[in-house]
């Protein structure tokens, strides 16, 4: 199982020169203004995003995790981090498909050995693919069977991000004589592969979700990637962080669009009128009642976000521990993880119902456009509940209980 560890020190004079942290936060910002201009007109309409994928991969940002030495942007996941958040502020369900993508594609690295990742993260810089599919676990898997000199990969994988737009699918998978699930790649132009954008959510319409029908699909040996099995025996605990990993993605996507909703709030309130509709009046910001939602709603959504920091420290020093991270170090890290996802779940669904409070009667107007933040918040919190989250810290504060190995939907 190949392992990409937190960099340990300042690159050799060998290794190719890569934009700092600074450079990356400003293209987030700089695509983040251009998908604003025209959220709301995207979002309904409901398009298919190529137009929206296109702006990901002109600013560079579809390779930003990909090693420097395969022609990526040899980025850290603090970094991703920040850009997913700072998309979801503009786009929640952009910021989702950009989650996903970085995700899936750094987990077929991370997952497999170090000869087959370096020739995937190869591919994916030179032709800059962008990730669909999935690695949790489904209520009917996907089944891989042995024919031939291969396999063939069959089944149906409902509620995938990104998999209408995707150049490679990684999807999850049991063989069909041990039952052990494993991480696939999968090319969606083979025969047999069929997309379908039948997932007809009311929020997050814009993050390419569908459902995958596999029928009888080659797969070569060198598309299985490994294991995903929970299995202490086989699983790491530098393994298991792809779990954790994958979450605190949740969570920066659910604070960047609490933020998102509560910046144009306070515009709105603070100018009197949102500003392409100026006709539209709004209550004082000297209104008690506005400045108190306000005031709780920024407590609420700034504590979540100092969990999700202390949340991306620890998965960060986790994955620069490499093979030196113990069990309790893993679960230490996955609670609290969680307890960020937890507290981001709250903050994003508190933001996006009272901020249309304080916007009053207008924010019914669907032409200002405030409805997708709470649709598009409502649906991922729908498919991430937050309940689970909260019965593993319980049980693991009450009990001493280790959080099950779960990857996000």
């Amino acid at each position: 199982m190949g392992i990409a560890t937190a960099p340990s020190g300042p690159a050799s004079e060998s290794e190719p020169t890569v934009p700092g942290r600074s450079h990356w936060l400003r293209v987030a910002r700089e695509t983040a203004d251009d998908l604003a201009t025209d959220a709301v007109a995207r979002e309904q309409a409901g398009k298919v995003p190529f137009d929206e994928l296109n702006r990901l991969r002109e600013a560079a940002l579809l390779t930003l995790l990909v090693p420097a030495g395969s022609g990526g942007g040899g980025s850290d996941w603090p970094t991703a981090y920040a850009v997913v958040r700072e998309i979801a502020r503009a786009d929640g369900a952009i910021g989702q498909l950009l989650a996903s993508h970085y995700f899936l594609c750094w987990s077929t690295g991370f997952l497999t050995e170090p000869s087959r990742a370096a020739r995937l993260e190869r591919r994916c810089a030179a032709e800059q693919w962008c990730w669909g599919g999935g690695l949790a676990r489904q209520e009917s898997p996907l089944t891989l069977t042995r024919r031939g000199g291969g396999h063939v990969l069959d089944g149906r994988q409902s509620c995938s991000t990104g998999v209408l737009v995707a150049d490679r699918l990684a999807v999850r998978a049991v063989r069909a004589d041990t039952g052990e699930p494993l991480a696939v790649v999968v090319d969606p132009a083979r025969p047999g592969v069929r997309t379908d954008g039948d997932i007809d959510t009311f929020g997050q319409r814009l993050a390419a979700g569908g459902s995958l029908e596999f029928d009888s699909v080659p797969v070569a040996d060198d598309d299985i990637l490994g294991s995903l099995s929970a299995d202490e025996d086989i699983l790491s605990p530098l393994a298991a962080l792809v779990s954790p990993v994958g979450r605190l993605l949740s969570a920066q996507l659910r604070l960047g669009m609490a933020e998102g909703v509560l910046a144009e709030a306070r515009e709105y309130s603070r100018v009197g009128h949102f500003p392409s509709h100026p006709a539209r009046p709004v209550g004082s910001a000297q209104d008690p009642q506005v400045l108190t939602v306000h005031g709780e709603l920024t407590v609420l959504t700034r504590s979540a976000s100092a969990l999700a920091g202390q949340a991306l420290e620890a998965v960060h020093g986790g994955l620069a521990r490499g093979e030196d991270l113990t069990y309790d170090e893993y679960v230490d890290i996955a609670i609290l993880v969680s307890m960020a996802e937890a507290a981001a779940s709250r903050a994003v669904q508190e933001s996006t119902t009272h901020a249309l409070d304080v916007v009053g009667a207008h924010a019914a107007s669907s032409r200002l456009g405030f409805d997708r933040f709470w649709r598009n918040a409502r649906t991922h919190t729908l498919y991430e509940p937050v309940s689970h989250r909260l019965r593993d810290i319980g049980d693991y504060f009450l009990n001493g209980a280790h959080p099950p190995f779960v990857l996000p939907a």
